[in-house]
């Protein structure tokens, strides 16, 4: 079953959220595992993808845009995008406006919440508590130090 990571940010906006997600990744990616963000528009994916490329400034992460309904099978160990990647297996990224349908398909899922997404991390909570995964919760504080 899939398991459910809700990361609390001691931060107030998305921008935050982003940088941690980006950290997220590369240390998944780095333990072997396919990461997949899930981005629900092009301004939020092409946001991500820059962020990506400059952030954390001494490092590069490997990833790809999946483009529209493209379904292959990524070859980076990031890939992001709206749409289901074939290669479901690793970790789900969710920074969507909401929780996508195909999040079960994913080994876990992780849910990044700050003061400006607070009310919609709730709602995200009750949903998968509701439908019985295991649900985890990190309180993170100063993480970028």
């Amino acid at each position: 079953m899939t398991r459910v990571d809700f990361y609390l940010l001691a931060d107030v906006d998305l921008v935050a959220r982003d940088r941690f997600a980006c950290r997220l990744a590369q240390r998944a990616a780095g333990a072997g595992q396919g990461v997949h963000v899930h981005l629900s528009s092009e301004k939020a994916l092409t946001h991500f993808d820059e962020l990506l490329w400059n952030y954390p400034a001494e490092r590069f992460v490997p990833h790809e845009v999946l483009a529209g309904d493209q379904a292959a099978r990524p070859r980076s160990p990031i890939s992001l995008g709206a749409s289901l990647p074939t290669d479901c297996d690793g970790v789900l990224i969710n920074l969507g406006e909401a929780v996508p349908d195909f999040f079960a398909r994913f080994d876990r899922v992780a849910e990044i919440v700050v003061e400006e997404n607070k009310t919609a991390g709730r709602d995200r909570y009750k949903l998968y508590r509701d439908r019985g995964y295991p649900l985890h919760h990190h309180d993170i504080e100063d993480w970028e130090a």
